[in-house]
């Protein structure tokens, strides 16, 4: 059987995580196994830091939604429970959005929530 040999494989890879690791701080990014562990720690933060981007962003709409409806003398909670009466399905992104952007079109559907509450009171 022949003999193979496999420094050219292993450099490719080398060279691979050196460049992935590339402005990583000390041996990190020059030491291939120092810079090895620096990926695989830095690959599960970025895999973890998506899944928890998501819950920041909606923690983020739930503020400006519950601003939006202060000023229209309601709070977050009652806003929320008076759109699910009406039967309004719009998600937070749209409504904060609407805080946002359109302030006439959110006091329409705080009026709509409001007299959806005070019709099933």
């Amino acid at each position: 059987m022949a003999r193979v040999k496999r420094g050219v494989a292993a450099h490719q890879r080398h060279k691979k995580v050196l460049a992935q690791t590339r402005g990583f701080r000390g041996s990190k990014h020059l030491l291939y196994r120092r810079a090895h562990e620096a990926l695989l720690k830095a690959m599960s933060y970025s895999y973890r830091h998506r899944r928890e981007l998501k819950g920041d962003v909606r923690r983020l709409w739930i503020v400006r939604i519950g601003a939006a409806a202060k000023e229209h003398g309601m709070t977050y909670s009652t806003l929320i429970h008076g759109l699910k009466v009406a039967d309004v399905s719009i998600d937070r992104k749209v409504l904060a959005d609407l805080a946002m952007n359109d302030a006439a079109g959110f006091a329409r559907l705080a009026e709509t929530a409001k007299a959806q509450l005070a019709a099933a009171a």
